[in-house]
């Protein structure tokens, strides 16, 4: 074993320093609730509740808090997203993970439940094993569709509309109604084109589809309405931007479309079918609309914007719901307010509130009164006052390219030489960093360091242009994007230029570690969670995958293996010199165990300082919290040897 290896380990017993006492309990602690509505009547609360390895619901009366229902399904499973269908009736849908960063994946499966437990029922999907009322079932007794939701059908108390896939590569999908107590479907629309997504008129009639074949150019079809044919009204192709819609006015004669431009953010276009003439009506100087605000009646009224800081634009700012958002912001200043759900009259709202030091509190919002009463808290064990804020920040990559982010620092603390973490966000591609609570920075904030993260290019919420930038960047202006931000950091006085380390987990931990590789002086220490480090290894797992998923590698990722090769941690790890810390888990689909048990060979094999935390049966992200409270344990112990308060000592202790 080599001096650098040796020292890691003299360095590793110097523990009694403040980053290392950091209490990560609180911080990998599962919120409370992720998502919680207000059936129609308001007599109930449906929240989905996280466990260490799924996710169900519950189902509580208003008035007292009295749980009368709940539904979970096994590990890895995770309810998704619920409706109340009416006031009785709750409709479930269901997706699949694999580690806690892993990406969800909607299962299709469709589950109702009643509010007070009984007639709990699978509607549709995989598990289904009956061939019941518009079911069919393959020759293993199972259903092979899909499906998902797409209009509750506010005038129907038994059915929605929702669209079904087949278990095919690329299917022509199709709009049904379903029966949430018998599980009969019936079709209503057939897509024009594969892949389609559906958009209903405040009839429930089907008006929009648009989806993209294995070409992945999004194509997006209007109809007039049942019956009448499919037109095309957009061609990506052709066009080169893609345009979805958000729904229709409430009388129906306009919709509402997200149109991306050659240049700069998406704006909202306005869509008068009898013309064909789009007019904008929104659109942001910076960043892409973020959510969409609707009226109680189903219709798009507004949206949101995640900058710098948050803000809410309305089509019409005198209108009752602008005026009644408007109300509730001056209610709770410098927070981001929405309307989660409504009552079917709109007397009641429930309300949440959440900051950069808020995760999150409920409030049932009495319309007719004007009164707000607090209901439950996501994160109730953080106390808001004593966490770290987040501020946006702006800075001007090499080319001149504008690029935003975010920069946490820690509580009390002035932004002056202070120790740096930079945290790029995993994906990469259409991925962005807001200023929304991050807990992962909170973390890192309490112990002292300041926090960088930053929406490179490739990044979402800037545009077409922005996150086109990133293609075939792996390792390129992706790269020197993370690099431009950390030198604008010590420019600015804000970081110390001897105490900056570089981590992040999934694409975060690729950046990391190329960050080591490209800038050998800039970081003092690399640390990668769950990561890809060999390219032309991931591309062709990738490529195996579908036409979809290798068409999309091509187009982002690139097919020259010598160029990837070349932009490869693991093969250029003769130029780390600095420590660094992987961490992975053995059933990570999403970037398997090989690429960091590779690194960390190519690490040793260079007498490269190297420390590793594996578990054999975690994902893409550690689920067990007891895992997770070491992970993080030594990843502070890790950032403190090197950039933090166990640096000084430890160097002390070798002089």
């Amino acid at each position: 074993m080599g001096k650098a290896n040796w020292l890691v380990l003299l360095f590793a017993a110097w523990t009694m320093t403040a980053s290392a006492q950091v209490d990560v309990g609180p911080y990998v602690r599962k919120d409370n609730f992720q998502t919680i509505e207000i059936s129609p009547d308001g007599r109930y609360l449906a929240a989905t509740v996280p466990k260490e390895d799924r996710t169900g619901v519950v189902v509580l009366q208003r008035s007292d808090l009295k749980v009368t229902a709940s539904f979970a399904l096994g590990k890895n499973s995770h309810v998704d997203r619920v409706w109340w269908v009416n006031p009785e009736r709750l409709l479930i849908s269901i997706s699949e993970k694999f580690g806690l960063l892993a990406k969800p994946q909607p299962t299709g499966e469709l589950y109702a439940i009643n509010a007070d437990g009984s007639d709990p029922e699978i509607l549709v999907g995989q598990r289904v094993t009956g061939a019941g009322p518009g079911t069919r079932i393959n020759s293993k007794k199972q259903e092979d569709v899909a499906a998902f939701m797409v209009d509750e059908l506010r005038n129907d108390d038994k059915g929605v509309i929702v669209s079904v896939w087949p278990f095919s590569a690329d299917p022509y999908t199709r709009a049904e109604r379903l029966d949430v107590y018998s599980g009969r479907r019936t079709v209503v629309a057939r897509a024009p084109v594969q892949n389609a997504e559906f958009v209903t008129d405040a009839t429930g009639d089907v008006r929009f589809a648009y989806g993209a074949g294995s070409d992945n150019s999004n194509k997006l079809y209007y109809r007039d309405g049942r019956g009448s044919e499919w037109q095309l009204i957009n061609d990506e192709s052709l066009k080169h931007r893609r345009e979805w819609p958000l729904g229709f006015s409430s009388d129906g004669k306009l919709a509402y479309l997200q149109s991306e431009q050659s240049q700069g953010p998406d704006e909202i276009v306005v869509f008068d079918p009898a013309s064909g003439k789009r007019k904008s009506v929104l659109r942001d100087e910076v960043v892409d609309p973020s959510v969409v605000l609707y009226a109680t009646d189903g219709s798009p009224i507004g949206v949101v914007y995640r900058g710098a800081r948050s803000r809410t634009a309305f089509f019409d700012e005198d209108s009752t719901d602008a005026l009644l958002h408007r109300k509730l912001e001056a209610a709770f200043p410098g927070q981001e307010v929405s309307i989660t759900s409504r009552t079917d009259d709109g007397g009641l709202a429930l309300v949440e509130v959440a900051s950069d030091r808020n995760p999150g509190d409920f409030y049932v919002f009495d319309t007719r009164a004007g009164k707000a009463a607090y209901l439950l808290s996501r994160g109730d064990w953080f106390d808001r006052d004593q966490m770290a804020p987040t501020s946006g920040i702006k800075v001007a990559a090499r080319d001149g390219v504008q690029l935003h982010g975010f920069l946490t620092i820690p509580a009390g603390a002035a932004p002056k030489a202070l120790p740096m973490v930079v945290l790029p966000h995993g994906g990469p591609f259409g991925i962005f960093e807001t200023n929304a609570f991050n807990t992962e920075a909170q973390l890192l904030a309490k112990a002292g360091y300041a926090v960088l993260r930053l929406n490179f290019r490739g990044s979402g919420n800037h545009g077409r242009a922005f996150r086109q930038a990133g293609a075939l960047e792996w390792g390129g202006k992706m790269q020197d994007d993370l690099t431009d931000a950390t030198r604008w950091a010590i420019a600015q006085g804000i970081a110390d230029a001897d105490r900056i380390c570089i981590y992040g987990a999934s694409y975060g931990g690729y950046a990391a570690l190329m960050g080591a590789a490209r800038e050998p002086a800039l970081y003092r220490c690399a640390a990668g969670y769950v990561g890809v480090y060999d390219l032309p290894m991931m591309t062709a797992t990738d490529r195996r995958k579908s036409k979809s998923l290798a068409t999309f590698n091509d187009e982002w990722v690139g097919t020259d293996t010598a160029a990837l090769a070349a932009t490869s941690p693991n093969r250029l790890a003769d130029r780390i010199r600095i420590p660094v810390f992987l961490a992975a888990g053995g059933e990570d689909e999403t970037a398997p165990i090989e690429h960091s048990r590779k690194m960390e060979a190519a690490l040793k094999a260079g007498d490269t300082p190297v420390e590793s935390l594996y578990y054999s049966k975690e994902g893409h992200g550690f689920y067990v919290q007891a895992h997770r409270i070491e992970f993080y344990q030594r990843l502070l112990a890790f950032l403190d040897r090197n950039i933090g308060a166990g640096r000084s000592t430890a160097s002390a202790a070798t002089d």
